[in-house]
């Protein structure tokens, strides 16, 4: 079986099967979708290229990767494989290793800068999730990590839940000169608040 195209905006392949949903490296056509490429890595998002015609594109981002295709799902699942570890593992170096980089300690305080805000455990847990993975994350993956211990249950409780925490974080982040964006259809993002300096 081959892929010929992203399947990040549906979840079945041309046969018309389920397939499981890439949420966590987005699927670009190219040349086609240049623009949305250059967003993405704005926002250090890992991608991974689908080159549908002419040369592939030149790229030393460590969290971007490229495919001719059509290409067999094997190769295509390595390739996202390949950058979902990269990209964690960048992730691990930056925020470990650098100490201008936001640090969640136990206890949910989070220090950036000179300044600290305490957490409350579920604020910690989201906040974690959002340093953990690079780019927008997803409602579903904040939720997950937010109430690990509800599985199904009740969905729009677990919603509003999160929206009233995300609200409380982004109340609060300012006082370290962070903030929570929404990225539209994407998702949310930690990222320094440029109105702090302003």
């Amino acid at each position: 079986m081959t892929v010929s195209e992203p399947s990040h905006r549906r979840n079945i392949d041309e046969t018309g099967r389920r397939v499981r949903c890439l949420v966590d490296v987005a699927l670009i056509r190219w040349p086609g979708e240049e623009e949305q490429r250059a967003s993405l890595l704005a926002s250090r998002h890992p991608l991974l290229l689908l080159v549908e015609s002419g040369p592939p594109p030149v790229s030393s981002s460590p969290i971007e990767d490229w495919i001719r295709v059509p290409a067999t799902t094997v190769d295509l699942e390595a390739r996202l494989e390949s950058l979902r570890l990269r990209s964690r593992q960048i992730e691990i170096e930056v925020y470990s290793g650098d100490p201008a980089a936001p640090q969640l300690e136990e206890g949910g305080i989070l220090r950036f800068g000179s300044g600290w805000v305490s957490l409350s455990p579920i604020e910690a847990r989201l906040v974690a999730t959002l340093l953990e993975r690079p780019g927008a994350v997803t409602r579903q993956a904040l939720i997950e990590s937010g109430w690990p211990q509800v599985s199904q249950g009740r969905p729009d409780l677990r919603r509003n839940a999160l929206d009233a925490h995300m609200l409380r974080l982004r109340k609060r982040l300012p006082a370290v000169g962070l903030t929570v964006r929404t990225i539209r259809s994407r998702g949310y993002l930690l990222d320094q608040d440029t109105a702090v300096g302003a």
